[in-house]
Formats: C-alpha cells, structure tokens, sequence
C-alpha cells in the first residue's frame, strides 16, 4: 500500500492542528505547533519548518492569521516577526449555536438525521465549541422516523427549479406511532399528483406550497410526511390559474395570513384583544395588523387571515381576545365553545 512520507504531511499535519486547536480567541506559537506534532503526530520539527509550512498555507488561500512583531536582528537588519497563529472561521460560534440550536427544535428531522448534521456543523468549528454543545449527544431519540425526507427535499427542490409536477403518497400517524400511507375507499394507497411552487419552514417544520392538481386552490403539505416521491415530466399548472395566486405569489404575505398552514379561505377578520397581547398578535401575523380604537387595557385589531387558522387560534387565545367579524367565523367560534363547555359539564 502507498504510504505518504512523512514530510509530505507536515502541512496537512498543521492544517488540521490549526482547524483543531485554534480560533480567534485560542492561538499557538510556531513552539506550541512543533510540541503538538512531536506528541500527537510523531514528527520532529523545528520552529523554521513550521513558520514555513504555515506561510505556504496562507499562501494557498487558507484564512491563517498570526500577530506580527518587528525588531532589528544582530545583523543591524529589521525582520518580521510572527507569532499567536490562528485559523479565521468562516462561522463563528454563536453563529454555528445558532444553526445547532435550529436543528434541535426542528420538529421533522429524525434524531439520528439531526444528530448527525450537528456532527458535521461541529466539524467547522474546532475542539472548544464541541466542548460548548457536548450535551446535544443525550438527547432522547424521541423524533419521528422519516427516512426519505432529505431525499424528498431533494425532489422538491428540483421539481420546483425545473417546474415540474411530483406525485407521491401522504401519511399520518397512527396509534402504533409509526407513519401510514392514506388510502382511498377501496383500499389502495392514495397518490397525490401535486403542482409545488415553495417550501417554507415555520412551527419547527417543513411545508409545501403547492396545488393539488384536481383543484384550484393553494394547498399545504407537511414534507416530513411524504414519501415514495416521483418527479413527473410534466409541467406545473402555472400560478396564474390558481386565485389566490393570479396576483402573485408573496410568500411574506402568505405566510401572515396561514399562522397554521391551513389550506381554505382567506378573509379580513376583526377582533379585540387584551392589550397585553399585543406582543403575540404581531408575532403570529406580521407587522400589517392594523390597530384601532385602543382603550386602557384593550385595542381592536384587523388582520387578513386564513378563516380556519384564525378560529384555531381564537380558541386558544379564548380568554384574551373577542372575535368580532366576519359573522360566519364568530358564529363557528360561539358554536366551538358551547361543545367545549358541554364536555366539561
């Protein structure tokens, strides 16, 4: 077998010491290097051949960074000192926190999935930030299994660049807790054959942005539930047919007005609310409510909305907040509490 001599890796050697051992706030000297390839890689060298070997790094483009000192030698001859060398991270850390910690309250990725994806966003980082997020490793494996979801994505993404149709089968769970294709009334799994136009991430999870291809609606699908995928040849139905999309498609705007991804109508609602609520009402619609006759402790509120979205959250915001039109929705709500109150008797 071909093996490497040894110092044809001296600067692989310190590239990885640098990408272990080093960042802004944790540098070595030419001294500390040479130390830590003598004890953890068997190699002998001298502090000339490490400042070299780390001078051809930078010169390669790698981002190595050090603290540079002058002073006047013997010779009477002024020289360039360099010392404290580190490698600059293209993330720092509380940003790979932040990405870390995204994962984690991600609803539909598997544990082993998520885990192992923070085991590669560790790998940017060097020995201390493992050290930051070694807890992460105790976490329970209490994530649902969906092993075709990056596959799924995968399709997603190119249906949508391409503008392709997809079909595929939909689940749900069942009381075993595993996943379970929905099936037609003859028994037979059921295919959805979808025209995909976005994904968004909201709630810890994925959703489609799509059209289910018999109607003309715009419908939501979980993406940690669908499985068996095909990318179909033919094109998507174009926005233009769907009437909530003729307009164009804002996905801010979308957003606001699906808090739950509800699929179904669209409408301006009214309500009143506890002014102390204010800081949930923009949280959950966006900064587009409109305010109006604010009083001490209440203020009403106008907001565009999907129907069947703003009754869900209504009733759980039951105790705080009065809807006040349109009368359809108030009519649900009123109806929802009276069998509420019924079971409860």
């Amino acid at each position: 077998m071909y093996t490497v001599p040894p110092k044809k890796m001296l600067i692989i050697n310190i590239l990885e010491i640098l990408k272990k051992y080093t960042d802004a706030d944790h540098r070595l000297s030419q001294k500390e290097i040479a130390d830590i390839l003598a004890k953890n890689y068997n190699m002998e060298v001298d502090r000339k051949a490490v400042k070299r070997n780390l001078v051809n790094l930078a010169e390669f483009g790698y981002n190595i960074e050090a603290t540079e000192t002058s002073r006047v030698n013997k010779k009477g001859e002024k020289e360039v000192l360099c010392s404290d060398w580190y490698m600059e991270r293209e993330f720092s850390d509380a940003e790979l926190r932040l990405l870390v910690d995204g994962l984690l309250f991600s609803k539909h990725i598997p544990y082993s999935q998520c885990k192992t994806l923070i085991e590669k966003l560790e790998g940017l980082s060097n020995n201390y930030f493992k050290l930051k997020v070694k807890h992460i490793s105790s976490l329970p494996e209490n994530m649902p299994e969906n092993k075709q979801l990056f596959y799924t994505i995968d399709i997603l993404d190119e249906a949508i660049s391409k503008g392709r149709q997809v079909e595929f089968s939909y689940n749900a769970f069942g009381t075993d807790k595993k996943l379970h294709n929905k099936i037609t009334d003859e028994g037979k799994v059921r295919k959805y054959i979808i025209n995909p136009y976005q994904m968004v991430a909201t709630n810890g999870r994925y959703y489609l942005i799509c059209n289910y291809d018999k109607y003309d609606s715009v419908d939501h699908y979980r993406v940690d539930k669908i499985t068996d995928i095909k990318l179909l040849d033919t094109p998507v139905k174009p926005k233009t047919k769907l009437p909530d999309l003729a307009d164009g498609h804002d996905l801010p705007q979308h957003m606001a007005e699906h808090i739950y991804m509800f699929s179904g109508q669209v409408d301006i609602v009214t309500f009143k609310a506890k002014k102390y609520l204010i800081d949930d009402i923009i949280d959950w619609f966006g900064k587009n409510v409109e305010f109006s006759q604010e009083t001490k402790d209440e203020v009403t509120v106008r907001v565009k909305v999907n129907l069947q979205a703003m009754r869900y959250w209504a009733l759980q915001y039951v105790q705080h907040v009065k809807v006040l039109s349109p009368a359809g929705l108030v009519k649900q709500i009123k109806q929802d509490i009276a069998d509420a109150s019924e079971k409860y008797k």
